[in-house]
């Protein structure tokens, strides 16, 4: 009997332990929420191909624009994107609108669904169109714009090199800023070595920089250009507008393609001009529909290329295909007074990316451009909210890394 009272009085105590340590043990932690992954990942594409795209930097909003006015760009001479329809759109000079409304290249907000879109399209890079380092004009605005782009890059993963307008000079000549065009063609280069040639997003062909230029059209002769070229220390990867590199003289390394009145330019281009170059690019693009009389500058261009529902970005993306090309620039990301617009519009909505989509052999779908669209507009409808905020760059940092379905939860959380 004894022995059974012990046996129950150690059953006992250790009960009344187990019930004393569990009324005392704190609450155990809740698992931390994940944090959403930094740094980008690069996305994978079966087309080894090089695919970049040309931007323009030069839209501008009252809220950015120096005159406190939209930006010419926008209204070219007779628009004006005040005027507001019954369907919301703006007056803006162009046949063709923006998915997002008219923007200002500055917006960062921009900037980030501008860039998202392009990864997820298997877009490497841009080259944006650069005039120069003087202030005169919209040429200060146009190139703190497109480093207000530089500056994100590689946030998300992307690279990008310039083309030169050339023509610029001679307004900073005509401007007093320089006694010539060569000596204004040399202030730019020593302003693009100094602040881009080095930096890690910058591409490099031949681990050389890659530079363009639209032309040349006010320096064309190749003397000068080497004359230009011997006031910096790098040595690029030198393309000029097609047809135009013996205005380069011996500095040019190659030419790369444009649009011009039909589809068999490039190919005339492809097949007997690229064969002749260290380096030649090629070029795609959905059509070309400019906007210049009837914006009121001057006449319109005296010729154009349908964009025929997509079917001539189907034809000018399957001759680079065809000839294997290295290099391939896209004509244009949002060239709007010409309509050559990649990006989205209300006409074609994601169109023109999904069928980038499928030449670079990306996994992706309209659905991660519908996503990245949707993270815009929370931006803009929640820019106050300073937590959503918080949750919304979360989304960015889930797009970035390609961690779409942790995104998408974000993001629908929010919409």
């Amino acid at each position: 009997m004894k022995k059974l009272y012990f046996i129950s009085f150690i059953i006992f105590s250790i009960l009344f332990a187990n019930c004393a340590k569990d009324n005392n043990d704190p609450e155990p932690e809740p698992e931390p929420e994940p944090e959403a992954p930094e740094g980008p990942v690069k996305v994978e594409k079966t087309n080894p191909m090089h695919v970049y795209v040309h931007y323009m930097p030069w839209f501008e909003t009252p809220e950015t624009n120096t005159n406190g006015n939209w930006g010419i760009h926008w209204k070219m001479a007779n628009k004006n994107p005040e005027n507001i329809d019954d369907d919301g759109k703006r007056e803006i000079a162009s046949h063709y609108y923006p998915l997002i409304g008219p923007y200002a290249s500055s917006d960062k907000d921009v900037i980030e669904y501008h860039l998202l879109l392009m990864k997820y399209a298997g877009i490497d890079g841009l080259i944006i169109d650069w005039y120069g380092s003087s202030d005169i004009n919209d040429f200060g605005m146009n190139r703190r714009n497109s480093e207000a782009v530089i500056d994100r890059l590689d946030e998300v993963g992307l690279q990008f090199a310039l083309t030169y307008e050339d023509w610029t000079t001679n307004d900073v000549v005509g401007e007093g800023e320089a006694e010539t065009n060569v000596e204004a063609a040399i202030e730019d280069f020593k302003y693009m070595e100094a602040n881009y040639f080095d930096l890690e997003t910058y591409i490099k062909i031949n681990n050389n920089p890659l530079l363009t230029v639209f032309g040349p059209q006010a320096i064309q002769n190749g003397d000068d250009w080497t004359t230009i070229l011997a006031n910096i220390s790098s040595s690029l990867t030198y393309l000029s507008l097609w047809f135009e590199s013996g205005d380069l003289g011996s500095n040019a390394t190659g030419e790369f393609s444009w649009v011009y009145e039909d589809n068999t330019h490039i190919t005339n281009f492809l097949n007997k001009r690229m064969s002749q170059f260290d380096v030649a690019m090629g070029s795609a693009y959905p059509g070309f529909v400019d906007y210049y009389e009837e914006g009121g500058w001057g006449t319109s261009i005296d010729w154009e290329i349908d964009h025929a529902n997509g079917a001539t970005l189907d034809a000018t993306l399957a001759m680079a295909a065809n000839k294997h090309i290295d290099y391939l620039q896209l004509v244009t990301w949002n060239d709007f007074g010409e309509g050559t617009i990649i990006e989205p519009t209300l006409e074609f909505e994601y169109q023109y990316l999904e069928k980038i989509q499928e030449f670079t052999g990306v996994l992706y779908t309209k659905t991660e451009f519908e996503y990245i669209t949707k993270l815009y507009n929370l931006r803009k409808s929640k820019a106050d909210d300073a937590d959503a905020q918080l949750e919304l760059n979360k989304a960015f940092n889930y797009l970035v890394s390609l961690n779409v379905d942790e995104a998408k939860a974000v993001i629908d959380a929010l919409d």
